[in-house]
């Protein structure tokens, strides 16, 4: 397994991460995205880390905190062997505190994920979303403090817009407070907004990406073509799963399908295993997230490491895969050569 370093820091993470999003399987949404319990869990983490995939993603929320018992549980003992990286921010219960990113929430927070994951530390952690309630300024003293105190050893971030992230990092300089070295962001073949400003922000500032749902919320593995229904185990079955991800049209999904089809030709991999590579050799990328409902999909996934695309066939999937952009991005185009793409 590939080692890659995460942002602008010493630390180096697998190029594959295992996500735990189906672990628990918790309705209304977690149900449709997988119901692992402890037992299958422990055996994908064999699996991982048979692999070289030692890093494990977790969230308080998946499966209302029981994504993170059940991680605990299959890592017993093998803790020194894994890298735990999991998230809060979102509401995690009734009460007027149990949400955001107050120094309230995150120290509640980060007790409550140290407890069930049964670590006295968390390798990487991130805020899940942007809290425009409370001041930045009180987000990164209480992480901060949470770092020296030894429960977490480096920071990100997921769904941040531009301005959120760089006014965090702007704000860790003006205080000499740690810094987020990491980005937990949506990146696909079907989902390439990530490259208009968060890419170039992460190359100049030193953020790695670690990217979620790179399947397209289910899109691309490769069950998904014109004309057909959807599989009965899909994602994008479920009503509250569906409305909570990105959407994609579909005319322009059976294009990019259209393309991996015909490079999985080629190469003679899987879609999905296409998919993935194209993602690993794109500027910033530190980490790809994976989940898998069983042992057949993660192995699968499994075999988007060891071998490279060539530059024919990234630009292949490049221009099936190229979309509009908004402004003022589509106006920086035109002016190559003050504002170069970053891929």
């Amino acid at each position: 397994m590939e080692y890659r370093r995460l942002g602008h820091s010493g630390f180096k993470v697998p190029a594959l991460t295992f996500g735990t999003g189906t672990f628990g399987g918790k309705p209304p949404m977690f149900s449709s995205w997988g119901a692992s319990d402890v037992a299958e869990a422990t055996r994908l983490v064999d699996i991982c880390l048979e692999a070289g995939v030692t890093m494990f993603d977790s969230a308080d929320i998946y499966s209302a905190g029981e994504a993170e018992k059940i991680l605990g549980a299959a890592i017993k003992g093998r803790r020194d062997k894994t890298l735990i990286s999991t998230k809060a921010t979102f509401r995690s219960g009734e009460g007027p505190n149990e949400v955001g990113s107050s120094r309230q929430h995150l120290t509640a927070a980060v007790e409550g994920s140290l407890k069930r994951l049964g670590t006295d530390y968390i390798d990487l952690f991130q805020l899940h979303g942007f809290d425009a309630q409370t001041p930045i300024e009180e987000t990164l003293q209480t992480l901060d403090g949470l770092v020296r105190a030894g429960k977490i050893r480096y920071l990100g971030v997921s769904n941040f817009s531009g301005w959120h992230l760089m006014k965090s990092l702007l704000t860790s300089e003006k205080y000499g407070l740690s810094r987020y070295v990491a980005n937990q962001t949506y990146y696909s073949l079907v989902g390439r907004d990530y490259e208009w400003e968060l890419m170039p922000l992460g190359l100049e500032q030193g953020v790695g990406a670690v990217v979620w749902s790179p399947l397209g919320w289910g899109r691309l593995t490769g069950k998904i073509r014109r004309g057909q229904p959807l599989p009965e185990n899909s994602r994008l079955q479920g009503q509250a799963s569906r409305d909570a991800g990105p959407q994609v049209d579909q005319e322009y999904l059976y294009q990019v399908v259209d393309a991996l089809d015909a490079i999985a030709a080629e190469t003679g991999k899987t879609v999905p295993q296409v998919a993935l590579n194209w993602l690993l050799q794109r500027p910033t990328v530190s980490t790809i997230v994976i989940g898998a409902r069983n042992e057949e999909q993660l192995r699968q996934n499994l075999g988007a490491v060891g071998w490279n695309l060539t530059k024919e066939q990234v630009a292949k999937l490049d221009a099936a895969s190229e979309r509009p952009k908004a402004y003022p991005y589509w106006h920086q185009a035109f002016f190559s050569e003050r504002n170069p793409s970053p891929v």
